[in-house]
């Protein structure tokens, strides 16, 4: 009998659990650093606008060629490291450090590729292709981190990136 007098004040209070709500219904999986990758190379076509490359480097150009064939391959670490390599010897390129953005991207240091994609966007264009490229992949990161407002800023700074052509008659 006193086994009961102590067990009932642990039965009501059990009663009175609340059962947990169901989890909200799960939206689509957010896209893989490939589809990512995907979209920033798709928003990096050549549009209307005129690009002007500069002079490379052999010594770049060997880097890039090296980087190109190793990502080709799937071995973006390797590609990410030519990269770098290139990036000392061309510091502040915003070709390359959109690709060491979109590399690091893949290796899943998302906090890194923000930092290159930005500071390409600092010292890049601020139109054309890799202006879109920069502000895509901003985007994808930041909506990925949540940040609603930012996701926002990023994209219309990326539609900001497609100057239409001057009308002609």
């Amino acid at each position: 009998m006193s086994v009961l007098r102590l067990l009932a004040p642990a039965l009501l209070l059990a009663g009175c659990a609340t059962v947990p709500a169901p989890a909200p219904p799960a939206g689509p999986p957010p896209p893989s650093a490939a589809e990512i990758l995907a979209a920033v190379r798709e928003a990096g076509r050549d549009g209307v606008e005129l690009v002007v490359a500069p002079l490379v480097d052999p010594q770049v150009a060997d880097l890039r060629e090296r980087a190109a064939r190793a990502e080709a391959g799937g071995r973006f670490a390797e590609a990410e490291a030519d990269i770098a390599r290139a990036l000392a010897l061309s510091p502040g390129d915003p070709d390359l450090l959109q690709w060491r953005a979109e590399l690091l991207l893949m290796l899943g240091r998302r906090e890194e590729a923000a930092a290159s994609a930005q500071e390409s966007a600092q010292r890049g264009p601020r139109s054309g292709p890799l202006c879109r490229r920069n502000w895509t992949l901003l985007a994808y990161l930041r909506e990925g981190w949540g940040e609603a407002e930012n996701v926002a800023s990023a994209r219309a700074m990326g539609e900001a990136c497609t100057i239409a052509p001057p009308v002609r008659m």
